[in-house]
């Protein structure tokens, strides 16, 4: 499908990577991994063709197409959400525009006689032929379901891309991505801007694509869920591992330790020959031997062990005492204009608790982060701050905050105090900051650089309530570890908003889900909150349907004990309201239900007709028909789509009224 063949990039003096070869099967899931700035992205744009390596070649084998997803930079403009995603379907896309045009010239053309009419009406029904082929009349619904799995809401389709943010943005970008379901798809950190829920939707998603993947991420849950196999850059050499990132991490190991020993056993062997060569070299009788081993030691094929990176560990400063209660809100409303994003939310946190702070986008996490730290004004309730409380908050922004004019170092050693500043240089390393990085000025750090620099120094603050919005969003999988370790060992009180399940699973003890304007909580870690989400879907699926054989238990048995007056006057007064709520939508399903058969009747007929050798001599009635048959189809696709959502309604109104 796809080969990647000893690809060497250079910039000046250093070479990034030297003689990258692999190759990309159909339905293979690669995850791409290496530390920060191993030229895990600049391999995704080499493979995709955005640039181009100083050696080797990418061969794509014929009708193999690859799309590729960037971390960040989408911007698209001037067009609604709908519109913007449909315009990625590619050959569906151009295909629709073709139809459309050959149909304005079979419409418009003066004489239905000619020859030129008539290879019109064969060129129309090849191109309907191609677009049913392509699945082109269920692309409305399969967009829906994409953009609802990603987060959007119906109401957001018809707005234009222009009021997106960034995250939102990228959401777009990979939205069109699953449309057009290239034959290998290149994803470079696609969850840093979900949240949990379109996260898990998008995981389930690839799980059953068809075509391949190559991945970069540094969610370790997602690549173990994913990938089935692991490409590894390491100090400029690629290493193949035949299965996931908990595969790849185990199998390192052992191959570490075997490389290990034959370092070692080639380093005795190396110092016994050269004891050898030294003790004799002098020695005419032995002069024969020594050459000969010295010569053979010129060819001897050395082990090289790999560089090892180091340990790194830091321990924030001793958090201050604070009261046993740290923050409360009672009974808090926060509108934007007529906007109502939390109602009526109670929400006590004790000295020492780790939150994890969960929720779909646009479900009030931040807003609710900014109401804790003071930034957000509320309209109704109380927001109160524990006894010798100090509170530091963490976010995407705060990089904003940073001095241009400082350099790296100079802005940690700025906020640090005693004993730590010792430490500056290694908890830089902790987050990327390696040798002369640390005295570049801010003013030349790219976005991710100083989202990490803000991130560190906060962490030097003294303080006893972190709020730490989205803080791994821009750290590898080792400075992922060190700070998860870092925030495990620190004895205040952490919030945390993060859609990385391992690293929350690190921390937290327990889950506030903000939902339907208020909050929930639960006593676990993230996994247990999804195990939880998971069960209470089912409960609610599950009562429905005991609801349901109860009901019909109660009114086949003979034998049931007589029901009082005021339970036969309840349940009267529930099917008469479950009558008039469910009245108009049965009514309209039944109607969406004759219209279906009729549509697909209709199909039948004209599908009988064009398959007539008769059909296309009458040029005029036979483009009427081609017509009618598109037409048709995409009112069936229409009416499908119709029917599915009014059924989801009647469901939850016959959930809802017992």
């Amino acid at each position: 499908m796809l080969s990647v063949s000893d690809i060497t990039v250079r910039y000046g003096a250093r070479t990034l990577f030297e003689g990258v070869s692999f190759i990309v099967n159909p339905r293979d899931r690669i995850g791409l991994v290496g530390s920060n700035g191993a030229g895990k992205s600049t391999l995704l744009k080499i493979i995709c063709g955005q640039l181009e390596s100083d050696k080797g070649e990418i061969a794509v084998s014929q009708h193999t197409t690859v799309g590729y997803l960037p971390q960040d930079g989408i911007t698209y403009l001037g067009k609604t959400l709908y519109d913007e995603v449909y315009s990625g379907v590619g050959d569906i896309s151009k295909l629709k525009d073709e139809i459309d045009d050959v149909q304005k010239e079979l419409e418009t053309h003066p004489d239905h006689t000619s020859d030129e009419y008539m290879e019109l009406v064969e060129k129309h029904g090849e191109l309907l032929h191609k677009f049913e082929a392509l699945d082109g009349f269920r692309v409305k619904s399969n967009i829906e379901k994409i953009l609802e799995g990603l987060g959007f809401h119906t109401r957001d389709f018809d707005r234009l891309t222009d009021e997106f943010s960034g995250g939102w943005q990228m959401r777009i970008a990979l939205a069109k991505l699953l449309l057009m379901q290239p034959s290998v798809l290149l994803l470079d950190e696609p969850t840093n801007h979900l949240d949990i829920e379109s996260l898990i939707w998008v995981e389930d998603f690839l799980k059953s694509y068809e075509g391949a993947i190559i991945l970069v991420s540094h969610d370790r849950t997602f690549l173990d869920n994913i990938t089935n196999k692991t490409v590894e850059i390491y100090t400029g050499k690629v290493t193949i591992y035949n299965g996931n990132y908990s595969y790849y991490v185990k199998e390192r190991e052992i191959r570490k330790e075997l490389l290990m020993k034959s370092y070692e056993n080639q380093q005795r062997y190396l110092k016994q020959q050269e004891r050898f060569i030294t003790r004799f070299r002098s020695k005419a009788s032995k002069a024969s031997n020594v050459q000969s081993r010295i010569k053979m030691l010129e060819k001897l094929d050395r082990v090289e062990i790999e560089e090892e990176e180091s340990a790194i560990h830091f321990h924030f400063p001793p958090a201050t005492h604070s009261g046993r209660k740290v923050f409360e809100l009672k009974n808090v409303s926060k509108s934007y204009g007529d906007n109502l994003v939390l109602s009526g939310v109670n929400l006590e946190i004790g000295r020492g608790e780790k939150i994890g702070l969960v929720g779909v986008n646009g479900a009030g996490k931040s807003t609710l982060a900014r109401i804790m730290r003071g930034d957000e004004e509320i309209q109704k309730g109380t927001r109160k701050l524990g006894f010798q409380v100090e509170l530091e908050y963490y976010s995407q922004h705060q990089a904003d905050t940073l001095d241009p004019k400082t350099n790296v170092l100079g802005t940690l050693d700025a906020v640090a105090a005693g004993d730590i500043r010792k430490q500056l240089r290694t908890i830089l390393g902790s987050f990327l900051f390696r040798g002369d990085d640390v005295f570049k000025t801010v003013s030349v750090l790219s976005g991710g650089e100083k989202s990490r620099l803000a991130l560190a120094r906060m962490l030097l603050k003294s303080s006893n309530f972190l709020i730490l919005d989205e803080p791994t969003n821009h750290l590898d999988m080792n400075s992922k570890k060190v700070l998860m370790e870092a925030l495990k060992n620190y004895t205040g009180t952490i919030v945390i908003i993060s859609h990385d399940r391992e690293f929350l699973d690190g921390i937290v003890t327990k889950i506030i889900e903000v939902k339907d304007r208020n909050i929930k909580t639960y006593l676990g870690n993230c996994s247990y909150f999804l195990q939880k989400k998971e069960e209470e879907k089912k409960a609610v699926s599950g009562e429905a349907n005991r609801q349901r054989v109860m009901q019909n238990e109660s009114s086949t048995n003979g034998t049931t004990a007589k029901k009082t007056k005021e339970q036969k006057r309840l349940e009267a007064e529930s099917r008469n309201k479950l009558y008039k709520a469910a009245k108009p939508l049965k009514d309209k399903i039944h109607k969406i239900e004759k219209s279906i058969k009729s549509a697909e009747d209709r199909i039948k007929e004209i599908e009988s007709l064009m398959a007539s050798s008769e059909f296309y001599k009458d040029g005029a009635n036979s483009a009427k028909v081609t017509n009618e048959y598109k037409e048709t189809k995409e009112k069936l696709n229409g009416y499908y789509h119709e029917w599915m959502e009014e059924t989801k309604k009647l469901s939850k109104i016959e959930e809802s009224i017992k």
